[in-house]
């Protein structure tokens, strides 16, 4: 990569950084609070990044989403469960540094096999957005369903059905939000970024 290049991309990243910080730390911008969860729309910021500068650099806009989730964890009151669980960096940081990789993989993957690049971006996004729910969902259940020392503080058994209730229909309009939203947004941005993919 020629030095303009390098400068282009490390000034596309600033911005992708600079986006994530302002969603995560401004009200309602990046979560949307839906009883003791959050609905998010960081994720697909992560997948445009995936997207646009290909999957490595998406893997580190979704790691730095991940690092800022796990300090917002330890240091702000964001929900009931965030946290708690967030603050295992196995559930905060590694989803979302798998949403940025594999949105990044896909687009690379049927970019190659001259897909239309719409309905690639549509699937990247629409897959990098369940990435994100089934894991976070998944590692949640599998580091917390024989419970802790603070979920002891919350009724597990009264609020689970909820909890998962919100979550599953939160995850298919994500999963959606984001099959629109990534395209539209990466259409026009891929035409003065090519980074990772092979056109």
């Amino acid at each position: 990569m020629n030095s303009k290049n390098n400068t282009r991309r490390l000034t596309i990243m600033a911005l992708f950084f600079a986006i994530i910080i302002i969603q995560n730390y401004v009200p309602l911008l990046g979560y949307i609070p839906v009883g003791p969860l959050e609905v998010t729309t960081i994720h697909i910021t992560v997948i445009i990044a995936g997207i646009v500068m290909g999957p490595r650099d998406g893997a580190i806009v979704g790691g730095l989403w991940g690092i800022v989730d796990l300090i917002r964890a330890w240091t702000l009151t964001s929900s009931v469960l965030g946290n708690i669980v967030m603050k295992n960096p196995l559930i905060s940081v590694l989803p979302r540094i798998l949403v940025g990789l594999i949105a990044g993989y896909i687009m690379v993957f049927l970019s190659k096999r001259s897909m239309q690049h719409q309905l690639a971006m549509v699937i990247s996004a629409v897959i990098g957005s369940l990435v994100n729910t089934v894991l976070v969902l998944g590692l949640i259940y599998l580091f917390f369903h024989g419970g802790s020392t603070e979920l002891n503080k919350i009724n597990i058994p009264a609020l689970l059905p909820y909890v998962l209730a919100v979550a599953g229909t939160n995850g298919i309009p994500e999963a959606i939000a984001a099959g629109i939203i990534a395209p539209l947004i990466s259409t026009p941005l891929l035409r003065y970024t090519k980074f990772g993919q092979n056109k």
